[in-house]
């Protein structure tokens, strides 16, 4: 018997990366799985299938999460695919994992950069989550995807950093927000993670890089990222709110 049977989650950015090894694990865990992607759309198809083919649960929502009238038309399919399957809109956790990183030294950051960044980062998971909390259970989980960058200088990623210290603040107070309906709101940060989001995790360079500045001596891998988020959604978490979790192999300890 899996940690989420007869759970249901939303994934936002499940299509690759962190995203996608958050869906196919909690689906594995009996979970059904609502599998978000904004533009790829072969590769979530190829995430529900993955699930679908190892006995899971799961479907796929397109929205483009940086327009708020995208997130309500994700929601309303939402709501009909939820009440088709299980016969009711309500579900039990939120993952607020899509987001857009540049590596872009501040002096050369262009508005449209800071404004991309802002609108899918902070924007997206604001009004994603507005949506998402009429329809959550009680004794819910909102788990939010951060960045180690939140709290650790990178100049690199600014503006991707910043918009990390929104996600931080933002499940502070909603943490406050749902904790009357035993809802957790927590946020998790990863570091430096082997993914097509760090491309530069792929060479000898960028790997010494990491491994330079982690206390543990290993890259990171997404199933980190998984495992961590399992445990957050987990009935386990059940007193643990309104906390950073690091999940970073000990970055510049």
């Amino acid at each position: 018997m899996g940690i989420l049977n007869n759970k249901t989650a939303l994934v936002t950015g499940a299509s690759r990366g962190l995203g996608r090894a958050i869906a196919l694990r909690f689906a594995a865990e009996g979970a059904l799985v609502a599998v978000h992607y904004g533009k790829s759309e072969a590769e979530a198809n190829a995430v529900v299938s993955e699930i679908e083919a190892a006995g899971g649960k799961a479907f796929m929502l397109q929205a483009d999460i940086a327009s708020v009238p995208s997130i309500e038309a994700l929601f309303s399919r939402l709501d009909a695919e939820l009440t088709q399957r299980t016969g009711s809109n309500q579900f039990d956790i939120l993952i607020n994992n899509a987001g857009v990183a540049e590596m872009v030294p501040f002096e050369e950051t262009t508005e449209a950069q800071f404004d991309h960044h802002f609108n899918i980062n902070v924007k997206g998971m604001f009004f994603t989550t507005q949506k998402a909390l009429p329809r959550l259970r009680d004794n819910g989980r909102i788990i939010n995807i951060s960045s180690t960058v939140a709290t650790r200088a990178f100049p690199n990623v600014t503006a991707y950093a910043s918009t990390k210290g929104a996600v931080n603040t933002f499940s502070l107070h909603i943490a406050a927000l749902a904790a009357a309906r035993g809802i957790t709101v927590n946020t998790l940060s990863p570091g430096a993670i082997d993914t097509d989001m760090n491309p530069w995790l792929k060479n000898a360079e960028g790997q010494q890089m990491v491994l330079g500045m982690q206390a543990l001596k290993r890259v990171g891998q997404a199933t980190d990222i998984s495992n961590a988020a399992l445990l957050l959604a987990s009935d386990d978490s059940a007193w643990i709110t309104a906390n950073i979790i690091d999940a970073n192999g000990g970055t510049k300890l």
